[in-house]
């Protein structure tokens, strides 16, 4: 009946659903591949030059953008190291996801534009691919996906899960809460990042014994090795006595909080210097202009090293508006703050700047990252701001104290590396799926029958 009613709704609201992803310019591209209209090379269609599962088996491994890429990335090198007679394909649904795959993932991984959930369009890429394992990150489900892996008896495994307190909200009414579970009783295995994750999925109606906390694999990060021609100081044009204040993936609304925040550091430490990191960098001219109407020196990161662009002196913003250097920007940092956090987005990855062990603020919206925030917080690495004068006192405190910048640092780090084997865990929960069931030939697995988990580590 849900099947139906699902597929009946889709149905009616596909032009609706194309308008949208259209009205987007990060899910633009790859679009009539999603909806499996445009033929790749060869022929082959929404499977984008992938061959097919009888020449290696497949694992397909799904990562919506950008963020779920970068989460994924030292599975994906694992898989590939510890499995390496399988084809790893990721799929994800914007084009800063696709760039993500083939900057990260060359050589180990394929890139392909996941499909949209109409009916023929999944039934088609999953004949097309023949995966034998298929992994999603962070608690993507598509019905009518999942309903044809399952009918095609493909394991499915929700990989770093979690459900924030507005999506366990929403599936609270007792009709969603029942289309809800005819999805999670698809899935092989459920491997969570808290205790709270878990007891969420299970209410929801995922089977408990298929359910497991493994932790945040974001905890495995390696750090960003910073390689010969990669982003310095000398490249964001920075001299040796200015102090950098980074602000990364932030939103509408919060970069009018940071202007004004430095504005009051500035007063006070005139060395200081802002970059901000628009978590859409196709935002940075509108940042850019923004920041000029409130009559602060700005630059943007693509314009640095230009012909005839001389290299600024004095208080100014810097706008990063190139992809995959921020993670590696925050070790410049003298203080970190991250976004998403101080409008109703949820927050990001709070994680980054830990790693370089480096002070992290954030405010109050954590929904997303939740776990992360309570324990850079009890651990005194992080803290949380409440509304932008409070902002301002924590950034001109740290600034103006080293001792306690470099205790906060020393401490988000320690919760880094006290938390982590997320990684090992997950690996391992996969590897009963894939214990060694192929022949010589390096066909599918034969035997796809489940182990149940216990429903906590």
């Amino acid at each position: 009946m849900w099947r139906l009613f699902y597929n009946v709704v889709l149905l009616v609201l596909s032009p609706l659903i194309v308008a949208v992803l259209l009205s987007k310019p990060r899910c633009r591209p790859g679009l009539l591949q999603r909806l499996g209209l445009q033929e790749g090379p060869s022929g082959q269609s929404a499977a984008h030059n992938i061959p097919p599962a009888s020449i290696q088996p497949v694992i397909w491994i799904h990562a919506v953008s950008l963020g779920e890429v970068v989460a994924v990335t030292p599975l994906v090198n694992e898989l590939h190291r510890r499995h390496p007679t399988y084809r790893l394909v990721v799929s994800t649904v914007t084009e800063t996801g696709r760039e993500a795959v083939e900057q990260r993932l060359v050589g180990v991984a394929e890139h392909c534009y996941a499909p949209l959930d109409f009916p023929w369009v999944v039934s088609r890429f999953i004949e097309r691919l023949q995966p034998c394992l298929y992994l999603f990150v962070e608690t993507e489900l598509w019905p009518n996906l999942l309903w044809h892996l399952r009918r095609q008896g493909v394991p499915t495994i929700l990989v770093n899960g979690r459900l924030s307190t507005r999506s366990f909200a929403r599936q609270q009414w007792a009709p969603v809460r029942s289309f809800y579970r005819t999805m999670l009783q698809t899935l092989s295995l459920c491997l969570m990042q808290s205790d709270r994750d878990v007891d969420r999925i299970v209410t929801l109606g995922a089977e408990a014994s298929r359910v497991r906390r493994t932790g945040n694999i974001k905890f495995d990060q390696p750090i960003p090795v910073i390689a010969e021609g990669g982003v310095t100081r000398a490249h964001l044009g920075l001299h040796d006595t200015e102090r950098l204040f980074v602000s990364g993936s932030t939103h509408p609304g919060e970069e009018e909080i940071l202007v004004e925040c430095y504005r009051a550091l500035v007063a006070r430490c005139p060395s200081a210097v802002l970059l901000i990191a628009p978590r859409h960098i196709e935002r940075a001219e509108s940042v850019e202009a923004m920041i000029r109407a409130r009559g602060l020196e700005v630059q943007r990161r693509s314009t640095m090293g230009q012909a005839g662009v001389l290299r600024s002196t004095g208080p100014r913003v810097l706008v990063l508006d190139s992809r995959g250097e921020l993670a590696a920007i925050y070790r410049e940092a003298v203080v970190a703050f991250v976004g998403g956090t101080l409008v109703p987005i949820g927050g990001h990855n709070l994680l980054e700047p830990a790693q370089w062990a480096k002070p992290v603020l954030f405010g109050l919206y954590t929904d997303h990252c939740a776990e992360i925030a309570d324990l850079l917080i009890q651990a005194g690495g992080g803290c949380r701001v409440l509304h932008a004068e409070e902002l301002s006192q924590q950034v001109i405190a740290l600034f103006s104290d080293d001792e306690e910048r470099e205790r906060m640092g020393r401490s988000a780090r320690q919760v880094v590396e006290q938390n982590q084997g997320a990684l090992q865990r997950t690996l391992e929960a996969i590897d009963r799926l894939l214990t060694p069931q192929q022949g010589a030939s390096g066909s599918p697995l034969e035997d796809r029958s489940l182990p149940l988990m216990a429903g906590r580590s």
